[in-house]
């Protein structure tokens, strides 16, 4: 089973976007280098502790910074966005690297509504009622043609494409899903946002798939949240900073991504503790033994890992562990470095 990577150039309390890209960056190079399939950066808009404002221009960057692992939103939220618009990104990003490039497209806003009106320039654009359409325009437009009319009969993403992004449904609801099995492409659920219905989701995909020209089976791809340490007590306290932030995202509070031992001793800790969670933190052993029930609770077809915490080396060491007790095969170039070490 395939396992990925899922990041949010998350911005410290004490670290700048610049900063906070650059580490995404080191860590898509670092999974690249101990085997992992994918990595992929997300969209989110007027979030001061969100640094991937726009997937493909941060693609860009990334896969030009690696060789050989795919590059993908988690994902392009369609309604900010023209299907024109995202498919002339993605077949041009697709252009510079091609078979590496992966359309993660979500119908999320990936911010308020008023930060999305702003986006799209019209609060009349704020509905989700024209999702089903657009994206059959976008897929489209990168060549995977579904019905007789649309935008690819007047308009071309480029010039003289000779391959296509994948693109893979992103969802957190029912309707995702079904809509990912009717046109029989692969599915990714939001098990990280930690909001229920996973397995009521993925069953629905698989319900509702129908064989298409990119898959002939259902493909499922779920997310989890996971932190990796030497000992179980590192991992809790390493993911305390992450713990924290999403309790004050779910009650109305915007916090900073805060140190370990800030988070530890912040006044609404032991409400966030309390918070249930599905978020997998231990040894190396125990999160490898967390994915692979989830993966057996959920039929996943690959899995991919959030690593969120204060300090970039703690993300770094946590995929380290976990390649190294899941068994992945490192790059050859990391095979070289260990054997020269």
């Amino acid at each position: 089973m395939p396992l990925s990577v899922l990041d949010l150039a998350t911005v410290a309390s004490d670290a700048t976007s610049a900063q906070a890209l650059s580490e995404a960056t080191q860590l898509a190079q670092l999974a690249e280098e101990l085997g992992y399939s994918r990595f992929w950066v997300a969209e989110h808009h007027n979030m001061h502790t969100v640094a991937s404002t726009s997937p493909a221009v941060l693609m860009a960057h990334v896969a030009a910074s690696t060789q050989s692992i795919k590059v993908g939103s988690g994902g392009v939220m369609l309604p900010n966005h023209a299907p024109l618009v995202i498919a002339e990104q993605f077949a041009l990003l697709e252009a510079l690297h091609p078979g590496r490039i992966d359309l993660g497209i979500g119908r999320a806003p990936g911010s308020d509504r008023q930060t999305m009106a702003v986006i799209r320039g019209s609060a009349a654009a704020l509905t989700a009622d024209d999702f089903p359409r657009d994206l059959i325009d976008v897929m489209g437009l990168l060549g995977d043609v579904r019905t007789d009319s649309g935008l690819w009969n007047k308009f071309s993403a480029t010039p003289v494409a000779t391959s296509s992004p994948a693109v893979i449904l992103l969802g957190s609801s029912g309707f995702s899903a079904q809509l990912a099995g009717v046109l029989g492409l692969p599915f990714t659920f939001a098990n990280h946002f930690d909001t229920g219905g996973t397995l009521d989701a993925v069953n629905l995909y698989r319900e509702a798939f129908r064989p298409s020209p990119i898959l002939s089976e259902p493909y499922t791809i779920v997310s989890a949240s996971v932190m990796a340490a030497e000992a179980h007590e590192e991992a809790e306290k390493l993911a305390a900073p992450s713990r924290l932030r999403k309790y004050g995202m779910r009650t109305g509070r915007f916090w900073a991504l805060v140190s370990p031992s800030e988070a530890l001793t912040h006044p609404e800790w032991e409400r966030a503790k309390a918070m249930p969670s599905n978020a997998i933190n231990g040894t190396a052993e125990e999160v490898v033994e967390g994915l692979m029930e989830l993966r057996e609770q959920t039929g996943a077809s690959e899995l991919f890992l959030h690593c969120s915490s204060y300090g970039l080396r703690d993300r770094m060491t946590s995929l380290e562990l976990i390649a190294e007790e899941f068994g992945l095969n490192p790059s050859p170039a990391m095979e070289h470095a260990t054997a020269v070490n």
